[in-house]
């Protein structure tokens, strides 16, 4: 899931052996729900049921005769050294978070920017989580740091206990490499804090016990000064515990000008968005569906997820507009935007970043990757320049440079190792930062985009990585993924271990660009939002049948993997088209829909799946939801199940209670729980590599025979 808010600590469920509590069927009757003590996370019972399954798990796939080698290959792409070390502009230099063999938690170093272009830069390594870590006793994580201080010295470091979205955040000095004794110290616990001056940080947190929402995020924005306890901190903003969580935002362009914003997230998708004045809060009206993805040359940037209509004038979901900032706080109900990036009918709007006067945006045109860079005008318009960058791939932008006019752009595709593109916005010109040497040899390999019509006409776009010499004979052994959710778009990126693991022995990948995702903008997300769900799995189910009509893979040989909302993906075929794979690896998922709410962060995704409050969308998750499907008698195919412990977000509790009710089905499945590693496939490269070494195992078993 895509917000970067901390979630909803684990349900303290505490059950003895035959407790159940009371539940509802997928019929809508009550009925009893066996398994909800493994809803109590880190309770004796079920981690002795955790610790059991794992045994059970490992002695069919790390005794595997392929796991160890897969196990290699992972774990050497995973650490190389030629990785590209990504890069984050800091106060005129280039600083980098980076793991390897000798690093397993990971150090923070820098080096200047013409130091970084060379092939071997001189790292001054900054903070040693290892380091740090073993001082303190603690399995330290890093989440990030914020360096965005007026002076530009001082940052907002952010470090979780084990992977989880919980972290705590500590004020570190860029002049001393030190944490500033008694500086900014902000405990545990789900939060957000940003810069409002070098003294002061606007922070949303839980101030009291229970002052959280309902998804477990903060609601409550406080101005916390430097020196002060928290329980001195002002109150500047309150929202609802029915709202999804309240957050700081700040802004700075390149003539210096700051804007601070409080953002309340009443919904997903919804939002109402005020900027912080002396004399209080400054609502804008602008619509719900909105975010604010920049500032520059005093012009706030908004990206539309919906039509906004002012005077005549309608502005397109998709589109990116600018509003002067001056102007919006004297008038906050009479705005005049600009019009920055408009989408055309196969297009959608990507990334917005800025540099000292100029927007970059990386859009899509048919899920091919394109960037622009705009600039405000002295008529009060905005100029493009297209860059030149290569065709058919995908594109990423990275760290942009507030004050300059320099921007970092990853350019990559299935068979293409990834390239850092320095490009310099004012003058348009592009240079080679990095490459990486190929993984895995793709010379017998080659890309289609192909198309599958889904069951109500809806053309569905798809990628197919093959060998070139492919029999169309239905054997190759296949896996399928996608996404189908939250606007989130699925494009081309370079499969590494999984070329390295799964290409070079012959094997086939897939990506189904289904609706839900953001492929073609908010009208594709959109279409498989709540009760109209029903249509991404059949988008889903669509591309799969393509595949089997083309002789490209059969059910024997065809698997799926999808993780988050891609394992509800998963878990829905599982349930509704067993008889369409013989594999289907179901990681970090939601599974349980009609308690989905009830667990971790579940409550804050009900724009997105609806609610069980409201009948209609109770009664079309009841229809979908994997756990509550699962039927006696039916021949599915056996899964590898994976989760971690740790995850606070969508938490494990959907994935145990799955394998829990195949099991007492009798069922054949395989399950694995990562200790560690949020919501992810561990803490760190060894943790992550052994993941993917299981999963490929279990896809060789399953597919390869």
């Amino acid at each position: 899931m895509q917000r970067t808010l901390a979630v909803l600590t684990a349900l303290a469920l505490s059950f003895g052996l035959g407790s159940a509590v009371r539940a509802q069927s997928a019929s809508g009757a009550d009925a009893t729900d066996p398994f909800l003590w493994l809803e109590d996370v880190n309770g004796a019972r079920a981690t002795d049921w955790v610790k059991a399954e794992n045994a059970k798990t490992l002695d069919v796939l790390q005794k595997d005769p392929h796991f160890e080698s897969f196990y290699e290959d992972a774990l050497a792409i995973g650490q190389a050294r030629d990785r590209i070390p990504g890069p984050q502009f800091v106060d005129g230099n280039v600083y980098n978070f980076w793991q390897d063999a000798d690093h397993v938690r990971g150090i923070w170093r820098t080096t200047t920017l013409a130091d970084y272009l060379d092939a071997r830069p001189a790292w001054k390594t900054v903070l040693d989580l290892d380091a740090l870590a073993s001082s303190e006793g603690k399995n330290w994580v890093w989440h990030g740091a914020d360096c965005t201080s007026p002076s530009g010295r001082r940052c907002l470091i952010s470090l979780s206990e084990g992977g989880e979205d919980a972290d705590t955040v500590r004020e570190f000095d860029l002049s001393s490499g030190a944490f500033v004794d008694g500086g900014f110290s902000l405990p545990r616990g789900k939060q957000n804090a940003v810069w409002a001056d070098d003294d002061t940080l606007l922070v949303s947190r839980e101030w009291t016990p229970g002052e959280l929402t309902a998804s477990g995020y903060p609601y409550v924005v406080k101005e916390l000064k430097r020196g002060q306890a928290l329980d001195a901190a002002r109150e500047i903003a309150r929202g609802d515990k029915s709202d999804v969580g309240v957050n700081p935002q700040a802004l700075r362009d390149g003539a210096d000008h700051r804007v601070l914003l409080v953002v309340r997230d009443v919904s997903f998708f919804d939002s109402e968005k005020s900027i912080v004045t002396p004399g209080g809060l400054v609502k804008l009206a602008v619509p719900g569906k909105s975010s604010i993805d920049g500032f520059v040359s005093g012009r706030l940037l908004l990206r539309l997820d919906e039509d906004w209509t002012l005077v005549g004038n309608t502005y397109r979901a998709g589109e990116l507009v600018a509003l002067d900032l001056a102007a919006t706080v004297k008038q906050p109900t009479r705005l005049y935007p600009t019009p920055v990036y408009v989408p055309g009918a196969q297009d959608t709007l990507d990334q917005v970043g800025t540099t000292r006067d100029r927007v970059v945006v990386v859009s899509y045109h048919n899920v091919q990757g394109r960037v622009s860079t705009y600039k405000l005008e002295r008529r009060g318009d905005w100029s493009e320049r297209k860059l030149d960058v290569p065709a058919n791939s995908a594109i990423r932008l990275g760290s942009t440079q507030r004050s300059g006019a320099n921007a970092f752009l990853t350019v990559t595709g299935f068979l293409t190792p990834s390239t850092l593109l320095l490009a310099n916005v004012d003058s348009g010109t592009l240079t080679v930062a990095k490459k990486t040497s190929p993984k895995f040899d793709a010379s017998n390999d080659l890309v289609e985009q192909r198309f599958a019509t889904s069951k109500d006409g809806t053309k569905v776009p798809y990628f197919v990585v093959r060998p070139k010499n492919l029999k169309f004979d239905g054997s190759a052994p296949t896996i399928m993924t996608a996404y189908g959710g939250f606007g989130v778009s699925i494009t081309p990126n370079y499969l590494g271990s999984t070329g390295k693991i799964w290409l070079e022995r012959g094997g086939v990948y897939v990506v189904a660009n289904i609706r839900g995702g953001g492929e073609f903008g908010p009208a594709w997300h959109e279409a498989g939002l709540k009760t109209h769900r029903q249509v991404i799995y059949d988008d889903f189910a669509a591309v799969a049948k393509d595949l089997i009509a083309k002789g490209i893979t059969s059910p024997k040989h065809l698997g799926i993997r999808g993780g988050s909302n891609g394992g509800l993906l998963m878990g829905v075929e599982f349930t509704q088209h067993p008889e369409l794979w013989n594999a289907v690896a179901i990681e970090i998922p939601l599974l349980d829909m009609l308690r989905y709410e009830k667990i971790e962060a579940g409550a804050s995704w009900v724009g997105e799946y609806g609610s069980v409050s409201i009948p209609q969308e109770r009664a079309f998750l009841a229809s979908i939801s994997p756990y509550n499907n699962l039927k006696a008698g039916v021949k599915y195919p056996k899964p590898f199940i994976w989760t971690t412990t740790k995850d606070d977000r969508v938490g494990p509790e959907h994935a145990r209670k799955f394998a829990a009710k195949l099991a007492d089905m009798g069922n054949p499945y395989l399950y694995y729980e990562v200790t560690e590693g949020g919501h992810g496939a561990g803490a760190n490269i060894k943790e992550q590599s052994f993941t993917t070494a299981l999963e490929m195992t279990y896809f060789t078993q399953q597919l390869s025979t």
